[in-house]
């Protein structure tokens, strides 16, 4: 399989999706809201920019299954499967904030093997498959050389559904505010990957994510010289749903103090 090659015709498909986000924004109304739980938004952009996501990736690689967020398709590949947010940062696109991307990851066998994520308000896309290095829009990126916690401007998100950890998120919140250089919350954990993979964030860290959020920015964060790890420091995130992802300079440290409150 010639991943270069995919990883081109994926990121053309998801300028493609992101154009059709772009437009539906200028006229999106919030009558067209739709609510799959508890502060979990959806609507139609989300569904049909799955859609055309699906078509096209259908196309490129036929034998390939689909594990999607809007469960448009059901499709299991015994091989291949691709991993898919068509609209990571539903939230944001809803309220008109500016942050919020497409995601397509491509996994062989349990292995990702591809991810490309498009912010679409920057037309940044973010790319890398295995044996890569990590690009932004045709440039390499790396990640950070912070050495320390203190050094860091950390990435997180809030829990909006989940609460039962919430008390202990708060107390790692209050930690962190008052030892590194700031916190921010962006509202899509694909962007804070990527973000993290460019070097922008030192550390990104979240719990309750689905495959589909983190997928595709684990891929190239990894290739851009990261760590992505869950809460005890295993290799395991997609299951765990706790991914803590780093320059790979202050891994060690991070566990520790996330452990502290996350026992």
């Amino acid at each position: 399989m010639q991943l270069e090659q995919i990883a081109a015709q994926v990121i053309e498909l998801s300028k493609q999706a992101g154009d059709f986000i772009r437009q539906e924004r200028k006229t999106f109304s919030n009558d067209k809201i739709e609510y799959k739980g508890l502060n979990d938004l959806v609507s139609y952009v989300d569904k049909t920019a799955e859609g055309i996501i699906v078509t096209g990736l259908e196309k490129i690689l036929p034998e390939a299954g689909f594990i999607t967020e809007e469960k448009t398709t059901t499709k299991i590949g015994e091989r291949y499967n691709w991993i898919i947010d068509p609209l990571d940062g539903t939230t944001n696109f809803i309220h008109g904030l500016p942050v919020f991307s497409v995601s397509i990851a491509l996994k062989e066998y349990d292995e990702l093997v591809l991810g490309v994520v498009y912010e679409i308000n920057q037309d940044e896309c973010f790319y890398a498959w295995k044996g890569s290095p990590a690009y932004m829009n045709g440039t390499e990126i790396k990640v950070s050389k912070a050495p320390k916690v203190a050094d860091c401007l950390i990435a997180t998100g809030f829990p909006y559904y989940d609460f039962i950890k919430q008390p202990q998120y708060m107390e790692l919140l209050n930690y962190l505010m008052q030892n590194c250089h700031g916190l921010r919350r962006l509202g899509s954990a694909a962007t804070d990957l990527v973000y993290t993979a460019a070097g922008r964030f030192d550390v990104f860290y979240e719990y309750n994510l689905n495959s589909w959020d983190v997928a595709a920015g684990i891929v190239i964060l990894k290739q851009a010289g990261g760590h992505v790890v869950n809460f005890k420091g295993g290799d395991e995130v997609l299951d765990t749903r706790e991914l803590l992802a780093t320059n790979g300079r202050i891994t060690k440290e991070m566990i520790t103090i996330i452990q502290t409150y996350f026992k």
